[in-house]
């Protein structure tokens, strides 16, 4: 089977508005942004897409970590901004519309900010 490739860039915060408003002044299309807590920190990644083609931006953020929002730039990114605020406890700063934390009603606060170990590569054939 032929998997096509999907760069991850890891960038800095300080990079995130400027590359991402690149993306969108080149015609792609926000994707998602999604987040997990892997070996004590933050893992966000944030996926574009241009005819068919995948590009991904990854920041690695410790715990108690601010983001700056994209939501200026890519209005529909203030929906996973606020999911990953109140499912991660992230602040992000600057989102277009802020639920407050009330976006998500959860019995446990924060509750995927617990922690997941990274193993090699599980998929076959790559």
């Amino acid at each position: 089977m032929k998997y096509e490739e999907q760069p991850i860039t890891v960038i800095t915060i300080d990079e995130l508005l400027a590359r991402t408003t690149r993306f969108f002044q080149d015609g792609y299309r926000l994707v998602q942004i999604g987040c997990t807590k892997v070996d004590g920190k933050f893992e966000i990644n944030y996926s574009f897409d241009k005819d068919y083609r995948f590009e991904n931006l990854r920041i690695e953020l410790q715990e108690g970590g601010t983001l700056p929002s994209i939501s200026a730039v890519y209005f529909g990114a203030f929906i996973y901004e606020n999911e990953i605020h109140d499912l991660y406890g992230i602040s992000v700063t600057g989102m277009n519309i802020d639920f407050k934390g009330t976006l998500y009603r959860t019995t446990v606060k924060y509750p995927f900010s617990t922690d997941t170990k990274k193993e090699e590569d599980s998929c076959p054939g790559r």
